[in-house]
């Protein structure tokens, strides 16, 4: 399956979907003026690659700096997919990252991490100049 690239914006995060690799990675911030357009190709790409067999290791790095409400929903359609796929067998590991002193996005991801019970939640404080 090929790479889903999309560079980030002022309003947009950066998307980059390595499926060869299993490795995927939201980062920047995310409050697009129209969130389904701009969600709707990361959930039929991500969809697709979750629905074809696979055992190899799925890693998903969150590296948010900021989202909006519409975002936050649409952040948790991608995590019930990945629950969904964990739930079916898949091994599946999410890395939450947040700035240091940055207690708002270490809840958010506290919280999201409350709704999955199969997939592996980390959260990972980062320095503040950027996340790694």
């Amino acid at each position: 399956m090929e790479p889903l690239k999309i560079p980030a914006t002022g309003r947009t995060p950066e998307v980059d979907f390595d499926f060869a690799a299993g490795i995927l990675r939201l980062s920047g911030e995310s409050y697009p003026d129209d969130v389904a357009t701009f969600f709707g190709p990361v959930f039929a790409a991500l969809r697709s690659f979750l629905e074809k067999p696979g055992d190899h290791p799925v890693r998903f790095d969150m590296e948010l700096l900021y989202f909006n409400s519409s975002s936050a929903k649409a952040l948790m359609n991608i995590f019930q997919m990945l629950e969904t796929a964990a739930r079916a067998g898949r091994s599946i590991a999410v890395t939450w990252c947040y700035e240091e002193n940055d207690e708002s996005m270490q809840e958010l991801g506290e919280d999201f991490a409350e709704d999955l019970r199969h997939v592996a939640f980390t959260l990972k404080q980062v320095p503040a100049d950027g996340a790694s």
